[in-house]
């Protein structure tokens, strides 16, 4: 099994190495040049071989959402809501919906989850009104930042939320890693397990899960970065091709990898120099999903007037 670093499910099992696994059920399906890769753990020993917690994973894989066409926007928002439609669980819809932008502003690698909860409709507090309770769901949201700038865990102020709010749900949006650099902002992944805030770039903090906090928990996240060790990999394998050396090679490169890892590069992150736009349509994008998917009274000129 290769070194893996990623926070895609797709692609632990895929550098598993292996077409099968026990416990772990892989389903793929296209919808409108929309690759879908649905990955469920249901043993425990799949899920410690996987490096991933028990529970679904559905990653949603396009080069079109690297694309800056409304239409592309808007359909791959609209079927981004109709999974997170399925994932959220029944309940009094009367409740709130808690949505959580996990990361750091100043860093744009890491403020996906912030943008995204600028973009959300949040409703709780104008529920008062007879004619807005029937039209609207309860939402609210949250931008925690991060310990090194607040002092405070993620899980913490999550934890005192859900005591005063007893949200029915709980959706955390976070900057994620790839293991393959052409997911980078192209790639959407929706789990039910949680999420571990920070580790999309290696900074572990203690994680959001409905065991932790007292809520179900559904992840939202795109791919921002890339492991400088993995990129390195790739780019000696990628010459190796280029040069006619169709040897097989893994085994080296699998050992330079786990070396470099092992080093100071191996802390060490990429990310695109388009970054800044590929946050920015991204947390479009998710926004725009998670308003239609919190919101299915409204039309989409209606989310956008409130908005306003």
């Amino acid at each position: 099994m290769r070194t893996t670093r990623t926070d895609l499910a797709m692609e632990s099992f895929e550098n598993a190495g292996e077409s099968t696994i026990p416990g772990v059920e892989v389903s793929h399906w296209e919808e409108n040049d929309v690759s879908f890769t649905q990955v469920r753990i249901t043993q425990t020993e799949a899920s410690r071989m996987l490096g991933k917690p028990k529970g679904s994973y559905l990653t949603l894989e396009s080069p079109l959402l690297r694309r800056r066409e409304p239409e592309v926007r808007l359909a791959i928002a609209s079927m981004l809501a109709e999974e997170l439609d399925r994932m959220l669980p029944p309940g009094d819809a009367s409740r709130p919906v808690l949505v959580v932008g996990l990361g750091n502003r100043a860093i744009t690698p890491d403020s996906l989850g912030p943008a995204v909860v600028d973009r959300t409709l949040v409703t709780r507090h104008v529920l008062q009104s007879p004619t807005m309770k029937d039209a609207l769901r309860s939402v609210c949201a949250i931008a925690p930042g991060v310990l090194g700038v607040t002092g405070i865990e993620s899980l913490d102020l999550v934890e005192a939320l859900v005591k005063s709010l007893s949200p029915r749900a709980i959706v955390c949006v976070d900057s994620l890693s790839a293991r393959n650099a052409f997911r980078i902002g192209s790639a959407i992944q929706l789990t039910d397990t949680g999420i571990q805030p920070g580790a999309g770039v290696g900074n572990h903090r203690k994680a959001l899960t409905e065991a932790s906090v007292g809520a179900p928990v559904i992840s939202v996240g795109v791919p921002t970065v890339i492991y400088a060790a993995t990129l390195a990999r790739d780019a000696f394998e990628w010459l190796s091709l280029q040069n006619g050396d169709l040897e097989d090679h893994d085994a080296a490169l699998a050992d330079m990898e786990r070396t470099l890892l092992s080093g100071d590069i191996g802390e060490m992150i990429v990310t695109p120099r388009e970054i800044d736009a590929i946050v920015q349509d991204a947390a479009g994008i998710i926004a725009s999903g998670i308003n239609r998917a919190l919101q299915p009274n409204l039309s989409d000129a209606e989310i956008a007037a409130m908005m306003d």
